[in-house]
């Protein structure tokens, strides 16, 4: 299965830096954002995409919207794709970051996820992504889930590595992925 996995083109909270991992909150593409998710749109136009997965978070589904125009392909929504549970929704990322300092992969502040939590799930979507029979897919997902993707399909990247990876908006990665 060839899949291409995106972050979400540029949001209001990017611009912000803000955490958000509620859908419920007004975090949208920005004018830059949509731009993006159309110079990715055009340079995905030729692939045959046979459905388009994304988060639950409003801002990835903006992003395949763009995207679909190519290709008129379902868009669904799977859980195991959300952003990391931070803890600190509406509030400053370095706010986070602070609180996580002393033990990045494991603290859980404020009812979220630790890091290895949300690997785990990614890891867990990854597992289900075997089953499936689509041929390519894109999936749209955000930073924290991209960092695992790439750990995943590029190997040689420890836990401790996670955060050393970048992944900028709308950046794409096209991996094969061996199904059972």
């Amino acid at each position: 299965m060839d899949i291409y996995f995106m972050r979400h083109g540029r949001t209001n909270y990017n611009d912000l830096g803000l955490c958000n991992d509620d859908p419920s909150r007004d975090v949208h593409l920005t004018e830059v954002g949509i731009e993006q998710a159309k110079l990715a749109a055009l340079a995905l136009r030729d692939v045959a995409f046979d459905r388009i997965i994304v988060s639950p978070l409003p801002r990835t589904y903006q992003t395949a919207e763009v995207i679909n125009c190519y290709h008129a392909v379902p868009i669904e929504v799977h859980p195991d794709l959300a952003d990391i549970r931070s803890g600190f929704d509406g509030m400053p990322v370095s706010d986070y970051f602070s609180a996580i300092i002393h033990d990045p992969l494991r603290i859980c502040v404020n009812g979220g996820e630790s890091l290895l939590d949300h690997k785990q799930r990614v890891l867990r979507f990854i597992d289900w992504l075997k089953e499936q029979k689509d041929k390519t897919l894109l999936v749209v997902a955000h930073e924290e889930t991209m960092r695992v993707f790439v750990a995943y399909f590029e190997g040689g990247v420890k836990d401790d590595q996670l955060r050393d990876i970048h992944v900028g908006n709308c950046e794409y990665k096209h991996y094969v992925l061996n199904c059972a």
